[in-house]
C-alpha cells in the first residue's frame, strides 16, 4: 500500500481515536465551526482568530471531510420574500431570461458593449483677436477665448488631447471671396502655432470653409444671382487647407461640402509636402435648424437665403452613402456626421459601409437643449450629457465633436462637476 494512502488512513483513526478525547475536541471544534483559509504556507487557521498552536495539514482536512466532518460553513442563502398578496404562480418556462447578465452592477459592467472614454472626445473651441474671453449667450459654459491663452489646460488635465478650432474674425476682414481663409498669419493659423509650441503633442483639428470669412456668410463663394460656386470655392479650400497644415495642424476638416473639395485638399496637401496631413470630411452634413447657437458664437449666419443648395436635406438617408463612397475614393481619412444625435441612423448606416473611422458632431443645439433642461431642472443634466455621448458611441461613432468635452471626462475621471 503506498505511504500517502497509509499516511491518510492514519490521519482519519487519528481524527475519530482522538475526536471524544477532551484535550483535542475543543480544538476540532474551533476549526470545525469556523470558516478556514489557506495561507500561502499552506496553515489553516481560523479567521477570526489566531491559529491554533496546531494547526492540521491539509491532508488532515481532507481525511475529515471524507470521514463525514466537513468544517461548518454558512447556511444557505434564504430567498428574500415577496409582498403580500403577490400571487401566487408557476414559473414561466423560459430557456433564456436576458436579466440574468443584469441582475448586478458587476455583470453589467462585465458584458457593457460600448464604452467611452477622454480620448474619443474632440473639444471645439471658440477663438478670437480679444485678450479677454466673452461669455456665448446661447451656449452656456462656452466662451470666445482669446488666442493667446492657453486655451486647452483644463482639457488635457482629465485626458481631452484633442481640439478644434473655429475662429470669429472681425467684420473688417471679411470680404466676398474669404481671402482671409489661408493668411499664414491669420488668427487660426497663430493659434496653431501657439498651442503647437506649448503642448507639442496636442492634436489640433481645423475647419475648412469660408463662411467665418465670408462677407455673405456663406460656406462658399456667391455669384450676384445668389448660386454658390463649387469649383471656385474648392480653389479656396485647397488655399485655406495648405496654411492651416503648414501652421502645424494635424487634421483639416472640410465642412463646407462643395463636391470634389476632398481630392483637390488632398492633392494640394500632398503637393506641399503635407502627406502625413489627415483629412476629416464632413461627409453627411444636413442643412439642420440646430445649429444656431453656433452661428451666434461666430457671428457667420448667412446674409441672405439658407445653405440647402450645399448642405443635405434631413428628410435624406440614402444620399450619405453617395457622398460616403465620394469621400471614400478622394482619399478623406475620417468620416463625420453632423448633428450627432437625431442622426444615429446616418452613423450606423456609414459605420456598416466603411471601414474608416467615423466621426460625430454633437452640435451647439443638443448641447444647449441638454443645458437648459439641466437649468430648469427637466432634465438630470449630467446623467442626459453621458447618455447622449453613449447613444452616439453605440451607434458608431469612433470620436464625437462635443462641446461637453471636458465636463464628460472629468465625469469619466469620476471628478466632480
Amino acid at each position: 500500500m503506498a505511504a500517502s494512502t497509509l499516511s491518510s488512513i492514519s490521519n482519519i483513526n487519528w481524527v475519530l481515536g482522538n475526536w471524544t478525547n477532551p484535550k483535542h475536541q475543543k480544538k476540532w471544534s474551533n476549526i470545525s465551526n469556523s470558516r478556514l483559509s489557506i495561507k500561502a504556507s499552506n496553515d489553516i487557521h481560523t479567521s477570526t482568530s489566531p491559529s491554533p498552536s496546531k494547526s492540521f495539514s491539509n491532508d488532515d482536512c481532507e481525511a475529515a471531510v471524507v470521514a463525514g466532518n466537513p468544517p461548518a460553513a454558512p447556511a444557505a442563502l434564504v430567498i428574500p420574500k415577496s409582498p403580500v398578496n403577490t400571487p401566487v404562480i408557476t414559473p414561466l418556462s423560459l430557456p433564456r431570461r436576458p436579466r440574468r447578465n443584469r441582475r448586478s452592477p458587476h455583470l453589467r459592467a462585465a458584458f457593457q458593449e460600448t464604452s467611452i472614454s477622454p480620448a474619443n472626445l474632440v473639444y471645439p473651441l471658440f477663438i478670437h483677436e480679444g485678450e479677454e474671453d466673452t461669455p456665448i449667450g446661447a451656449m452656456p459654459g462656452c466662451f470666445r477665448l482669446g488666442w493667446r491663452h492657453g486655451l486647452v489646460a483644463k482639457a488635457r488635465d482629465v485626458g481631452v488631447n484633442s481640439i478644434v478650432l473655429f475662429p470669429k474674425v472681425p467684420d473688417a476682414l471679411k470680404t466676398s471671396t474669404g481671402d482671409e481663409a489661408y493668411n499664414d498669419n491669420g488668427l487660426v493659423p497663430r493659434a496653431i502655432r501657439l498651442l503647437k509650441d506649448k503642448f507639442p503633442d496636442l492634436i489640433i483639428y481645423t475647419d475648412v470653409a469660408l463662411d467665418p470669412y465670408s462677407s455673405d456668410g456663406h460656406d462658399g463663394i456667391v455669384r450676384e444671382d445668389g448660386v454658390i460656386l463649387n469649383d471656385e470655392t474648392v480653389h479656396q479650400l485647397c488655399k485655406q487647407a495648405v496654411s492651416q497644415a503648414r501652421a502645424g495642424a494635424d487634421v483639416v476638416s472640410p465642412s463646407d461640402m462643395m463636391d470634389g473639395r476632398v481630392g483637390a485638399i488632398r492633392a494640394a496637401l500632398d503637393g506641399e509636402g503635407f502627406q502625413h496631413v489627415s483629412i476629416m470630411s464632413y461627409t453627411a452634413k444636413y442643412a439642420s435648424a440646430f445649429y444656431g447657437p453656433f452661428r451666434e458664437a461666430l457671428d457667420s449666419n448667412p446674409r441672405f437665403g439658407d445653405k440647402k443648395t450645399y448642405q443635405m436635406n434631413p428628410a435624406n438617408y440614402r444620399e450619405a452613402l453617395i457622398e460616403t463612397q465620394e469621400d471614400e475614393s478622394e482619399g478623406a481619412d475620417i468620416l463625420l456626421v453632423k448633428p450627432g444625435l437625431p442622426y444615429l441612423d446616418i452613423i450606423r448606416l456609414l459605420r456598416d459601409n466603411s471601414s474608416l473611422p467615423i466621426a460625430a458632431y454633437q452640435v451647439s443645439g443638443e448641447y444647449s437643449m441638454i443645458k437648459a433642461g439641466g437649468v430648469l431642472k427637466m432634465i438630470d443634466e449630467e446623467r442626459v450629457m453621458m447618455e447622449s455621448l453613449m447613444c452616439l458611441r453605440r451607434a458608431g461613432a469612433d470620436i464625437i465633436l462635443t462641446y461637453f468635452a471636458v465636463q464628460a471626462a472629468k465625469c469619466l475621471c469620476g471628478e466632480k462637476r
